[in-house]
């Protein structure tokens, strides 16, 4: 069989020369850096639609070039310090986070094994035994990054946009981990290339005797893993509608408001590199990798050489659109409301989705009566406690006279309840001056 029709393993790995490592760092870069240049221009544009308005298209066909011309822009503004900034962490803020989001893509599969120059080798610059614990290391480092920057700006508004990441990244980071525990139960590994090739192996699903080919994207075997993993990306990569820590309308820019010239385009690129780099993570998670999708898997070649390149960026610009999207469509959540979806939502339909599916997989080998036993007493005990579950009594609202009277003491003063608006002191005093003090003469006054 071809070798570069097979998908690479762990074997395929650091028998490279320098100059092929070299490349592949260079081509995961040079992606990183077009997909933040292009990501912008995408952004603008599919918004511009959105909101029935062109959008950028004045500098290069169809606008290219105007993220280009934004960034020669800011480069050459000016550069503004703080007085009270710490100069050393305020410098090195922005670059933590950009360097996270750029090494994700290192062990991010593109492609299957190719030959360049003569040398078989796999479209990925590394892949270890624990890959995706690397992408989550990596992604949780970045948050340093945010946090970092609020604090050493020395200002207020960026401090509490950085203290809301640290609490926003504590909480989705959980569910997102929680989602990928599926993958590893499902695939067997925690390596990205070896996870992409259990997804192309595909399934059998044995219905009523008959046995049919199924698909293999975790995305549709696991369901609800993936539909926890795209709203806790969106989260982890601090996006609307989970954009806590820039909100403008509360924080005037956020984390980044003391930030200017290159260094604010660093802080912009990470953003979008990061978009990006959980956008490739999450193909080659749940949407197959490089694989081509039905129909054009049907063709044989459809995922050897250099093609599957292209259906592996295909799928990154569709989850790309998904994030602008959002962006377009939804408002901003309160903040309660963005930590109750994570610890009140997400978590626990992940535990739930979990023990669901080891107790699915662990009755695969038993006999089919013993199956149904199981499932039957799984689902009694899930109608019974649908049945008895406490009801929360809406909480009855205190009347008027009650709120007065609880209020504590030195409390503003209240305004009238009837909305009859009493007369001013001051007015009665001003028209009791006007009135003549003459006093008519009482009996007491007669002379005696």
């Amino acid at each position: 069989m071809n070798p570069l029709a097979q998908p690479p393993s762990l074997t395929d790995f650091g028998h490279d020369p320098w100059w092929l490592i070299l490349g592949k760092v260079v081509f995961a870069f040079v992606v990183a850096l077009l997909g933040t240049l292009l990501g912008v221009w995408f952004e603008r544009r599919v918004v511009g639609r959105m909101a029935v308005r062109p959008g950028p298209n004045q500098l290069g066909p169809f606008g290219l070039l105007q993220t280009l011309a934004d960034g020669l822009k800011m480069a050459f503004k000016e550069d503004i310090l703080p007085k009270a900034a710490d100069k050393v962490i305020y410098f090195i803020a922005p670059a933590i986070s950009m360097i996270c989001a750029v090494t994700m893509l290192s062990v991010i599969p593109f492609g299957p094994m190719v030959s360049i120059f003569g040398h078989q080798t796999p479209l990925q610059v590394t892949d270890v035994s624990v890959s995706v614990l690397v992408v989550l290391a990596l992604s949780s480092m970045a948050v340093y990054g945010i946090v970092l920057a609020g604090w050493a700006s020395g200002s207020t508004y960026p401090l509490l946009g950085g203290l809301r990441s640290t609490a926003q990244l504590i909480s989705y980071e959980v569910s997102l981990g929680l989602s990928i525990v599926a993958v590893f139960m499902l695939a067997g590994t925690m390596s990205t290339s070896e996870i992409v090739a259990a997804q192309g192996q595909g399934v059998t699903l044995n219905l009523f005797g008959a046995e049919l080919p199924g698909p293999g994207w975790f995305a549709l075997l696991l369901f609800p893993s993936f539909v926890v993993f795209l709203i806790s990306i969106v989260g982890e990569t601090n996006r609307p509608p989970f954009d806590m820590p820039e909100a403008e309308s509360e924080l005037v820019a956020g984390f980044m408001t003391e930030y200017s010239s290159l260094k604010f385009a660093l802080i912009m690129l990470s953003e979008y590199v990061a978009m990006v780099a959980m956008s490739a993570f999450t193909v080659t998670l749940f949407l197959g990798g490089w694989y081509a999708p039905w129909p054009i898997s049907i063709w044989s070649g459809a995922n050897s050489g250099w093609w599957p390149l292209l259906w592996f960026f295909a799928k990154v610009i569709l989850l790309v659109f998904v994030f602008v999207w959002l962006r377009g469509t939804l408002p901003r959540l309160r903040y309660d409301q963005l930590m109750r979806l994570g610890w009140k939502v997400l978590i626990p339909v992940s535990l739930v989705w979990i023990v669901f599916l080891a107790t699915w997989l662990k009755v695969q080998d038993w006999e089919r009566n013993d199956r149904l036993v199981v499932f039957g007493i799984l689902g009694g005990i899930a109608l019974i406690a649908a049945l008895f579950w406490p009801n929360r009594k809406p909480e009855q609202k205190p009347t008027v006279a009650e709120q007065v009277e609880n209020r504590p003491q030195g409390s503003f003063p209240l305004p009238p309840m009837d909305l009859q608006v009493p007369p001013s002191p001051r007015t009665r005093r001003m028209v009791a001056e006007r009135e003549p003090a003459n006093a008519p003469a009482g009996q007491d006054s007669e002379e005696v």
